[in-house]
């Protein structure tokens, strides 16, 4: 690794991602001890202390997190024109960093699919998390997520698909329960609560005819992943909340009835979004061409 230049700042960001050195230097392809003479080559330089390091973790100081904020969209900027400039070739080439939601990627991995196969050179790394993040800052190329959710900062291509949640539960759970005919029903119901990546707990949200209602439901069962709180509601645990495109196959088999199917309105769909920078990757302005062929071809 260079003792000078972008090499040195690039190996901040990955540590700081990474909270490791061991695993940043894997991201980077350099040895571990490269790794750590080039963060402490730079911290001597600048006369600053960047991480904590213990045996055990490494966490930024405050210094370095403010450093950290401050080149991070420096040096993205940079690799865009880099990306710019090889974007000139015939070849479409490189990879691309992506962070979504486990739920949008699958949704999205037929045309993740349809990518690497129209452009066997490129490479997508694709990175999932409940959480939104800052994708600048930690070194991602765009991000995939509900369009109600997206930074105002960024730009967006919608794929052209619109979003339904469902209230479901197992045909033997309504056997044993009635129907509720509004959401004000559901208190007398047993629910499958969800926790969102803060620690929340969602408030299930329906609206029709203007009315809006959040409706904080009460069960003896919370979990974080959508793909178990599915399983429980087969189980007949009790109902859940979930996104229409989740529970297709089980409503068409019948393992899941839905209710409530006129408090539950289309919202807008998922989009890709990335900084509003000059020099947009070759790759990803690749990938926003099938998107919106993609859309063109549903409309």
């Amino acid at each position: 690794m260079k003792s000078s230049g972008l090499g040195e700042l690039e190996a901040v960001l990955a540590v700081a991602r990474h909270r490791s050195f061991r695993a940043a230097a894997a991201e980077l392809g350099v040895s571990t001890s490269a790794l750590s003479h080039a963060v402490a080559a730079l911290e001597a330089r600048i006369g600053v202390r960047l991480f904590h390091r213990t045996t055990r973790s490494v966490s930024l100081t405050a210094a370095g997190a403010q450093f950290v904020d401050s080149i991070a969209p420096a040096l993205s900027t940079i690799r865009g024109a880099i990306e710019q400039a090889g974007s000139l070739r015939d070849t479409v080439s490189g990879q691309l960093r992506i962070n979504t939601s486990a739920g949008a990627a699958r949704q999205v991995m037929p045309l993740f699919i349809a990518f690497l196969q129209r452009y066997p050179a490129m490479a997508l790394d694709i990175v999932t998390e409940g959480r939104l993040i800052d994708i600048v800052a930690d070194g991602f190329d765009a991000g995939i997520r509900l369009a109600e959710t997206l930074p105002q900062d960024m730009i967006a291509v919608p794929f052209g698909d619109t979003q339904r949640f469902a209230v479901v539960g197992s045909p033997d759970y309504f056997a044993r329960h009635k129907p509720p005919r509004t959401p004000a029903d559901l208190h007398a119901h047993a629910c499958i609560r969800t926790r969102m990546p803060s620690g929340a707990i969602y408030q299930w949200e329906f609206a029709r005819h203007g009315e809006a209602v959040r409706i904080d439901v009460r069960g003896a069962l919370t979990l974080d992943e959508p793909g178990l709180a599915q399983q429980a509601a087969r189980a007949g645990l009790g109902l859940a909340y979930l996104s229409e495109w989740n529970v297709a196959a089980d409503l068409q088999a019948g393992t899941l009835v839905r209710v409530l199917e006129g408090w539950t309105p289309p919202l807008d769909g998922l989009c890709l979004y990335y900084p509003g920078r000059r020099h947009v990757p070759a790759g990803l302005r690749a990938l926003i061409d099938l998107i919106r062929e993609h859309a063109d071809a549903r409309r």
